[in-house]
């Protein structure tokens, strides 16, 4: 009869103790995985390095943005693209981030947005004011082109008077070749 009881007993706690496992295990599952921002690389090639554009992204990572709100669209679909040297045609590379740009516009049709054109140090204030005006225009016309209404977007030219690089040398320069789609009204407050 001891015998019995003692191997119940063994049996109990090791029913118990499986239980036990069981349960921790099941209450942690897998960690979740977040898109992780790519840091801007140059190209492998003789080209300058040039920023790359953000890739659209499937799954938004909120950090603490809520939907339709400024810090949304600059978190989760990216408020700037970059032009190469001379040029104001959008790059292939630009084209994600603009197309998750008109969803996002598309979704919340009060948002209304000024893209502002932006050029590097080089050339005079008149021509790259009108190079950052042609830069605007090609990021409003890709929009518009995507199904945003053209009521909705502004543009402005900054030329070279409004660098987000500071430093010297071309990835400086290829940082402040770009356009900036900045909200202006009709988003909602954070």
């Amino acid at each position: 009869m001891v015998t019995t009881v003692n191997a119940r007993s063994a049996l109990r706690l090791t029913l118990i103790a499986a239980g036990a496992l069981s349960l921790a295990a099941c209450g942690h599952g897998p960690k979740p995985s977040y898109p992780t921002s790519q840091a801007t690389q140059a190209p492998h090639s003789a080209e300058p390095s040039r920023p790359q554009a953000m890739p659209n992204r499937t799954e938004p990572v909120t950090q603490n943005a809520l939907p339709g709100s400024e810090r949304d669209f600059t978190v989760n679909v990216g408020d700037r693209v970059y032009f190469d040297y001379d040029m104001f045609t959008v790059r292939g590379d630009a084209t994600p981030l603009l197309d998750a740009q008109s969803d996002w516009l598309k979704r919340y049709p009060a948002v209304q947005v000024r893209i502002e054109g932006n050029a590097d140090e080089r050339g005079t204030e008149e021509y790259n004011l009108a190079l950052g005006a042609r830069r605007a225009n090609a990021v409003r016309e890709y929009l518009v082109a995507h199904g945003v209404a053209a009521t909705r977007i502004t543009t402005v030219s900054f030329g070279k008077e409004k660098p987000i690089d500071t430093g010297a040398g071309e990835q400086a320069e290829a940082h402040n070749r770009n356009g900036h789609t900045a909200i202006v009204s009709g988003a909602r407050m954070q």
